[in-house]
């Protein structure tokens, strides 16, 4: 660790509770425990806030993927404990969450010009709906002080002959859509009234859906209210925001139920026009996903937490294991006291948080005692599901893949773009007005659950060549202007990168416990709702956030042109 900057020794060196990670979840986790009185040391092995949700430079994002799509060399053994040392050190690995990196760059001097303008987030494509539960949590906890939004303005249906459809979320959209018939705009209008019925406080049960209904699969219910196949997919894929092909009955893990439907349009409709400045349900933040994190970390600073960057843990201390014989019973001891950081210092605490990709050597878990393992057990490898895998892409492009739209949303249901597609792929542009890119460019991210990473690659790529082209050289411009003349020039890429990430969940373990990797929803309320089921574990049945901000005091104003959520 030679280039560890030459930390002074932190005191104190005992706490309630350590984190290691600055994601969504230990950000929200340390800021809760920060608010209710515990202390609270926040550590980080990167020079940045946000670990696997942050939002990066051009270079530092580059070196990120890189340095953690490769596997850590084994560890050294560990230093022998000192004379009179009752503590166990057991090593810690770092295990890599990325793989199939491959990053190109097509206009290398124009990037490193702007390469620091750039603000890109690892976990893209995401966004915030304006009634997500991080949005609640935020302005419970007062962290909304520290990020601004800004609306996504449209979301569009594409399809394999690069036609975009918007979608008709709302009355006036829906009487706007020129693509649907009159038929078509009443059935919609029908359903929508009929769901905004059944979510409203009334104890007219002609208004209610049945309960036998609910039980039935989601896709189902949409047949019976006999809507066509075109409004079933944006229902489906780009207002319910569902994954899996739910006409696929061999897609049995990802097919949802009426109930759990309804949820997530419920989630949908509550945030159109939620906030007044906000054009839909979609908003995102000002700098990048990085400055959701950071907002929490702010707010547990102000509470007390210590932050320290660059500063890995290289292993956790247990109990030495005894045995003491007491009227003939064994009694074994084992149990977590704390861990040693990179710097040498070893740091105490009650209760710890770990980053997903932290994990144990198999060769150190052989050697210890069943009470030992069992105090690691968050760090046992679990058997994996084969779809456990989201792959991921940002294309920073020259041009917008819609005209006059900068920030928008694109979905590609299955199948839309082959007969193979098994998922539905998201597509998000931002442009400058977010401050994420320089004024004459926009960033585009790409995800979709995957099998394996040929699939997820292969997928992604398809969407590609539909919405954005390569550069074409200068000897061969003015030829293609004169063919594509009636055409409109799809944007070129100027900048790409693809990779999978592993899926993994959060873990409790009693006294040690581990947080979720970015998932492959579009939103944050998975991510949160782990969250709140780990501090109650952690917590037991304390609050999350006490202070809650009083309703009357919850608005949202314009702030330099973004929306700030306000209590």
């Amino acid at each position: 660790m030679s280039d560890l900057p030459p930390y002074p020794p932190l005191d104190p060196c005992n706490y309630d509770l350590i984190v290691v990670g600055t994601g969504v979840s230990e950000s929200v986790l340390a800021a809760a425990a920060s608010s209710s009185g515990s202390s609270v040391l926040h550590l980080d092995p990167n020079p940045f806030y946000g670990s696997h949700f942050a939002s990066l430079s051009l270079p530092d994002l580059t070196s990120f993927l890189h340095s953690n799509s490769v596997s850590p060399p084994p560890p050294l053994p560990p230093p022998p404990s000192p004379p009179g040392h009752d503590l166990l050190s057991v090593d810690l690995v770092s295990r890599s969450l990325y793989s199939s990196v491959e990053i190109s760059s097509f206009e290398s001097e124009i990037l490193e010009e702007h390469s620091r303008r750039f603000n890109v987030d690892l976990c893209g494509p995401r966004v915030v709906f304006c009634a997500d539960e991080s949005i609640n949590l935020m302005l419970k906890s007062g962290s909304n002080n520290y990020v601004e939004f800004k609306s996504i303005d449209a979301s569009f249906v594409g399809d394999s002959s690069g036609e975009l459809r918007s979608v008709p979320d709302s009355r006036a959209a829906i009487f706007k859509d020129k693509s649907l018939t009159l038929l078509e705009k009443n059935q919609l209008m029908k359903f929508f009234k009929l769901v905004q019925q059944h979510l409203a406080e009334s104890d007219d049960t002609t208004l209610k859906i049945s309960e036998e209904d609910m039980e039935t699969p989601f896709v189902d219910f949409l047949a019976k209210m006999r809507l066509p196949p075109k409004i079933k997919s944006i229902i489906l894929y780009a207002i319910a925001m569902l994954d899996y092909d739910q006409d696929n009955i061999e897609t049995y893990r990802g097919l949802l139920k009426t109930k759990e439907g309804l949820d997530q349009l419920a989630l949908y409709i509550k945030s159109m026009g939620r906030f007044s400045n906000a054009l839909g349900a979609l908003i995102y933040p000002i700098y990048g996903q990085g400055e959701l994190p950071q907002a929490f970390c702010r707010r547990a600073a102000v509470k007390g937490s210590i932050y320290v960057l660059r500063m890995p843990i290289t292993a956790v201390l247990l109990d030495k294991a005894s045995e003491l014989t007491l009227d003939c019973c064994r009694l074994e001891t084992g149990g977590y006291k704390g861990v040693r950081l990179a710097s040498g210092q070893e740091i105490f605490s009650q209760k710890l948080i770990l980053d997903p990709c932290i994990t144990v050597g198999l060769e150190s878990m052989s050697s210890l005692t069943d009470q030992q393992k069992e105090t690691l057990q968050v760090f046992v490898p679990k058997a994996m599901s084969s779809k456990d895998k989201v792959a991921r892409a940002i294309c920073i492009i020259k041009g917008s893949v819609k005209t006059d739209v900068s920030n928008a949303l694109i979905i590609y249901p299955p199948k839309s773009l082959f007969p193979e597609q098994l998922t539905a792929i998201r597509v998000l542009q931002l442009g400058s007005g977010l401050a994420v890119c320089p004024a004459d460019m926009h960033v585009l991210y790409l995800s979709t659950l995957c099998d394996n990473d040929d699939q997820g690659k292969e997928a992604l790529l398809s969407a590609m060549s539909t919405l954005i082209g390569l550069p074409v050289p200068e000897n061969l411009q003015s030829d293609s202007v004169v063919e594509n003349d009636t055409a409109e020039a799809k944007p070129t890429v100027l900048w790409r990168a693809l990779y999978v990430q592993e899926l993994v969940k959060g873990e409790f373990g009693g006294t040690i416990s581990s947080a979720p990797s970015p998932d492959g929803n579009l939103n944050y309320n998975e991510i949160v709702e782990s969250a709140v089921k780990l501090h109650e574990q952690l917590m037991g049945s304390e609050e999350l956030f006490k202070e809650e901000t009083s309703p009357e005091h919850t608005t949202e104003e314009e702030t330099d042109g973004g929306a700030e959520i306000e209590d």
